[in-house]
């Protein structure tokens, strides 16, 4: 391939992981070659090492700042692989008997593998073969350790290609993945063809950033703040969280309101409510929606959600009634009956 044609390549497969989908884009090949090509924005060669037809699939949901995909192949395959760009490369093997080889050394269950972009490196890997993979671009990736985890990059990345990080943590990483791509496929929110909204797209990239930094971190990163400081930060996010009620507020904005890593307001989200900040931010605003309903502040269910930034009426109506044991319509007519 010329150096025109892989300039073109390349800002056609950068083009397609930015564009949003509605669901997750799969393909089915019969050629390890073929394989290979389906996987855009890559340098591959697949060499299939074991004899019989070949069958390999790929389920990849692009978003805006990374890739998500997983990725079956029938037959032992070395790969030569190279992402292209500032980008990273993260390879979570489904746990199955077998391990997979990179750069010769072994990754099974209780590890990933990870590369930077612009760097060759070799893939052995079994039959029946099963991988997770998450493509991130790098100014996203260190953005995303210094402000949110506050942390260096190359401190949770650099030096050795295989991270060793326990079967649980792989396989909650693994479930994250999984749902990521569930939730890109297949969403009763939104109409088979409707793109996945701003605020959508967003959340997946936040909870797969999440995830994987999740996978790198050490036992002892929580940070013991002290417990005025902790009801403090919580009584900071609250405040944060209700003068933005008109859309929902995730994590990685709060660390950065807060100037505090993910995993000190995880901490300090346990230790004062004894919940996860991103459950107790979804509360309060339910809890808010019922105190506008229950005072008829608005015309409506859907005036209500949308002024507390719920902005899936059906999926709203679920959670209200999982958490006040009613409908919201229910809880208006309430109000409304002499």
């Amino acid at each position: 391939m010329n150096e025109t044609a892989e300039r073109t390549e390349a800002t056609a497969g950068q083009a397609r992981c930015n564009a949003p989908r509605a669901r997750t884009v799969v393909s089915v090949a019969h050629d390890a070659d073929e394989q290979a090509r389906n996987l855009v924005g890559w340098r591959q060669t697949y060499d299939q090492l074991a004899a019989g037809r070949f069958v390999g699939t790929l389920t990849e949901l692009p978003l805006d700042t990374m890739k998500v995909f997983r990725e079956t192949t029938s037959h032992t395959l070395r790969q030569a692989c190279e992402v292209r760009g500032d980008a990273w490369w993260f390879g979570i093997p489904v746990a199955r008997e077998g391990e997979a080889r990179i750069d010769a050394q072994p990754f099974g269950p209780q590890a990933f593998a990870l590369r930077p972009g612009n760097v060759e490196f070799e893939l052995l890997t079994p039959a029946q073969f099963s991988i997770y993979g998450v493509v991130v671009r790098g100014d996203v990736l260190r953005h995303y350790a210094a402000a949110v985890e506050h942390t260096a990059l190359d401190e949770r990345l650099a030096g050795s290609p295989v991270v060793k990080a326990g079967a649980a943590r792989i396989e909650r990483l693994c479930a994250r993945l999984a749902r990521c791509l569930d939730d890109g496929g297949e969403a009763h929110e939104r109409a088979p063809d409707a793109p996945l909204s701003d605020l959508e797209r967003h959340a997946l990239q936040a909870q797969v950033l999440a995830a994987l930094f999740d996978a790198c971190a050490g036992s002892g990163d929580a940070v013991a703040e002290p417990a005025s400081r902790r009801r403090w930060i919580v009584a900071q996010a609250r405040d944060y969280v209700l003068a933005h009620r008109a859309r929902p507020v995730g994590v990685p904005e709060l660390c950065e309101q807060l100037h505090v890593s993910r995993r000190t307001l995880q901490y300090c989200f346990q230790d004062v409510l004894g919940m996860a900040p991103a459950t107790y931010l979804r509360v309060l605003r339910l809890n808010g929606a019922r105190r506008d309903l229950c005072a008829r502040a608005a015309g409506s269910v859907q005036d209500v959600a949308a002024a507390w930034g719920f902005w899936h009426l059906s999926q709203f109506a679920t959670d209200y009634r999982r958490m006040f044991g009613m409908r919201p319509s229910e809880a208006l007519r309430a109000v409304a009956t002499p």
